[in-house]
C-alpha cells in the first residue's frame, strides 16, 4: 500500500568487492529514485579530479640542455626518457607531509634502468618493472628529479615558474585513479522496485588503494558541502573598508628598494615584476623559492629583511586583510 513519506529513505548497505590488484567494486543501496545519480556523478568527478598523487614535475640531466637533446651513452634520447619517467608511479616513504621531494641519481652502464633502481630512502616505486633507459657500457647517467604531490593535471607551462632554471619542466599527471565508472540498478524494498543501487568500479595505479581513494572523495564532498552547515543568515558580510582601517599597511606599500637588497637579489625580483614589499609578504615560502632565478643566497637575504620588518616569510594574514593589501598594490601598479 502506498504511503506518504515525510523523510527520504536512508541507505543501509555498503558492499566492497576486490576485483583484482588495485581494483574494487563498491556498492551502496537502497536510494530513493533519482538520488543515486545525484550522489554518484559528483563522487566520480571527485575521484578522477581530486585524488592526491605523486608525479615527477621536473628533470635535470648532466650534460643535457633541453628536452630535445640526446644523452651520451644512452640508447634513448631525452624525449622518450621523459615519457618513460612520467610513466613511473612513485610513493612517499617518509610520510612527513612534505609536498616536494628532490632525488638525485647516478648509474653506470651497462644497465637496463628500471623503476626498481629509483627506490631509495625517500621514495618507493609502484611499477618497478617499468623500463626507464638503456645505459651503454662505460657510460654514466646522472640526473635529478623533483617529485611533487598534487591533484589532477598540471601542464609544464604552469610548472616552469615553480622550479629552478636548470631543470626541464614536465607535464604532471598526479591523479592516481585510472578508472571510476558507475552503474545504477533498481532494487526491491518492501515490494517497491523503484529504489536504486549505485555500483562503482574503481581502479587506481597503486599509489592508493581504491577503497581509500573512494573514502577521500567522500571526505572532499563533505568538506565542500560543509559551507552550507552554517546559518546563512548569521554569516557576516565582508567589509573591505573595515579591513583596511584595522590593518597597518605601513611599510608594505613601499617599494622593494627600501629593503636595501643586493643588486642580484633586486634584479631577480624586478624581472618578475615584484615592486612592493607587500607582494613579498603575501607570498608563501614555496612561492618565494619558486621565483625564477631565486637562489638560496637571494632567498636567505629576502627572508632576513622580512624578518627585520616584522613579517617573516609565510606570515599568516587574514583573508580580508590579504584582499585589501592585494587591492592596494594592484591599484599602485596600474
Amino acid at each position: 500500500m502506498k504511503t506518504i513519506k515525510t523523510t527520504p529513505y536512508i541507505p543501509t548497505t555498503v558492499e566492497v568487492e576486490e576485483l583484482g590488484v588495485n581494483r574494487a567494486r563498491i556498492s551502496a543501496y537502497p536510494f530513493e529514485s533519482g538520488y543515486a545519480v545525484t550522489l554518484a556523478h559528483p563522487l566520480r568527478r571527485l575521484l578522477l579530479s581530486s585524488s592526491v598523487g605523486l608525479a615527477p614535475i621536473a628533470l635535470k640531466i648532466d650534460g643535457v640542455a633541453h628536452e630535445f637533446d640526446s644523452i651520451r651513452g644512452i640508447v634513448e634520447d631525452v624525449s622518450p626518457f621523459i615519457v618513460n619517467l612520467k610513466n613511473i608511479r612513485f610513493l612517499d616513504k617518509q610520510k612527513n607531509g612534505d609536498d616536494r621531494i628532490v632525488v638525485d641519481y647516478s648509474f653506470e652502464g651497462p644497465l637496463e634502468l628500471t623503476g626498481a633502481h629509483l627506490v631509495n630512502d625517500l621514495i618507493d616505486v609502484v611499477n618497478k618493472e617499468a623500463v626507464l633507459a638503456t645505459i651503454n657500457e662505460d657510460a654514466v647517467l646522472t640526473f635529478s628529479v623533483i617529485i611533487h604531490k598534487g591533484i589532477g593535471y598540471v601542464p609544464s607551462e604552469d610548472i616552469r615558474g615553480l622550479i629552478p632554471e636548470d631543470y626541464i619542466p614536465l607535464d604532471a599527471y598526479f591523479t592516481p585513479v585510472r578508472k571510476a565508472v558507475y552503474e545504477i540498478e533498481n532494487v526491491l524494498v518492501e515490494d517497491n522496485p523503484a529504489y536504486e543501487k549505485i555500483i562503482f568500479d574503481v581502479e587506481t595505479d597503486g599509489q592508493i588503494n581504491p577503497h581509500d581513494a573512494f573514502k577521500q572523495a567522500i571526505v572532499i564532498m563533505h568538506s565542500q558541502m560543509s559551507i552550507f552547515d552554517a546559518d546563512i543568515g548569521s554569516i557576516p558580510v565582508a567589509n573591505r573598508n573595515q579591513a583596511e582601517e584595522n590593518f597597518d599597511f605601513r611599510g608594505l606599500l613601499t617599494k622593494i628598494d627600501s629593503l636595501n637588497l643586493s643588486a642580484r637579489c633586486f634584479n631577480c625580483l624586478d624581472r618578475t615584476g615584484i615592486r612592493f614589499v607587500g607582494e613579498l609578504v603575501l607570498m608563501s615560502d614555496s612561492e618565494l623559492k619558486g621565483i625564477k632565478q631565486m637562489g638560496k643566497k637571494s632567498y636567505d637575504e629576502i627572508a632576513e629583511k622580512l624578518q627585520e620588518i616584522g613579517y617573516p616569510v609565510g606570515t599568516e594574514i587574514e583573508e580580508d586583510k590579504r584582499a585589501a593589501l592585494s587591492a592596494k598594490i594592484a591599484k599602485l601598479k596600474s
